[in-house]
């Protein structure tokens, strides 16, 4: 099977950067890039500050400085056609981001935590009891939105946002 990857990603992985994610109700990337004037207003829009710059000045969000709330304030400001038209969390998700937890985590290791569990607003995480003690955490695809609240909460940087389409065999494991 073939992957098919821009230039862009390419480049930004050559340069030490992994893939950034756009802001929620961004269109593919190549016709976002092309379309952002680099204004920055949807930056100062973003009442969480979970939006700054990336690779050449174009918005991206870091779930490291804060989560999304889907206020839409981003794409309300963009005068540019960054984002898909109409969208709103009601008739188009925001993006096909899900949380994975790594095996970094405390819990997997006996180390009571449950932090990303009392920050996640839909319960999509939860910890199931194993035999012999400890727990083992576990996400609900379906009810996790990809905000972002559980990995700045997590005080060992174990989870992350991905695309769930990139997830590795191994983290599907961990995801309901």
């Amino acid at each position: 099977m073939t992957a098919r990857i821009s230039r862009r990603t390419l480049f930004g992985h050559l340069r030490g950067g992994g893939e950034q994610q756009r802001p929620p109700w961004s269109r593919p990337d190549e016709a976002f890039t092309d379309s952002c004037t680099l204004c920055g207003d949807c930056l100062t829009a973003c009442p969480t500050g979970v939006l700054v710059k990336g690779h050449g000045g174009y918005p991206i969000v870091d779930f490291g400085k804060s989560h999304c709330s889907f206020c839409g304030a981003c794409r309300d400001a963009c005068r540019a056609d960054c984002f898909i038209a109409g969208a709103s969390g009601k008739d188009v998700p925001p993006w096909n981001l899900k949380a994975v937890i790594g095996a970094s985590c405390m819990e997997t290791a006996g180390v009571t935590c449950r932090v990303c569990e009392g920050a996640c607003e839909t319960s999509a995480i939860r910890f199931r009891p194993r035999l012999g003690g400890g727990s083992s955490p576990s996400i609900s695809s379906k009810d996790c939105t990809g905000c972002g609240a559980c990995v700045g909460a997590c005080p060992v940087r174990a989870i992350e946002i991905t695309d769930r389409v990139q997830v590795h065999p191994q983290q599907l494991e961990a995801v309901t």
